[in-house]
């Protein structure tokens, strides 16, 4: 499989096994460094990140998925989207362009891809890929859970990824609803 297709692969059966709904946001982390088989930050590869955000946002745009893309820590972690999301979210939207060596190449090519990109500081996604540990927990909702996949890497970058559900509240009497999560 190439990147392109093992991205696409992993960002279906996340979506999938996470039940998002259309509007629902899946953030991604990515070190092209790692993909490429080099430490996080060392080595960012534009060409890679292409195919790697290609695949899962053609992926994201068949669930009806908004897509999010974190930064590196370069830009404290911001999050690329769609200004629209940013809009029906009621986000702030913060003044930075990604580059690949300030703010990594995944989210440069969300950047030069979306119609009409912003940058946010915060977010909370309903499910996210973690493609080479770039930490990208702090942009989930409150419960994430993690999910296994059949594809755990994608080039040579470890990945994670997780799911959210809503917080069970109420204590041992409490019923839950099982399709929530």
């Amino acid at each position: 499989m190439n990147l392109y297709e093992e991205s696409y692969a992993a960002a279906v059966e996340l979506l999938k096994i996470a039940k998002v709904e259309p509007g629902d946001l899946l953030i991604v982390g990515c070190s092209t460094s790692e993909v490429a088989g080099s430490m996080i930050g060392s080595a960012s590869r534009p060409e890679l990140a292409e195919d790697v955000f290609m695949g899962i946002w053609t992926a994201a745009k068949e669930a009806g998925v908004y897509l999010a893309a974190q930064c590196c820590e370069h830009l404290n972690r911001a999050v690329i989207i769609e200004k629209e999301l940013a809009r029906k979210r009621g986000l702030d939207i913060v003044n930075v362009i990604p580059q690949p060596k300030a703010g990594g190449s995944f989210a440069t090519k969300a950047y030069e891809h979306f119609h009409q990109p912003v940058a946010v500081e915060h977010i909370k996604a309903e499910a996210g890929m973690d493609v080479g540990d770039t930490l990208i927990g702090m942009h989930m909702k409150e419960v994430a859970v993690p999910v296994r996949l059949s594809v755990d890497r994608i080039g040579e970058a470890h990945l994670v990824c997780a799911r959210t559900r809503p917080k069970y509240i109420g204590g041992e009497r409490a019923h839950y609803d099982a399709d929530l999560g």
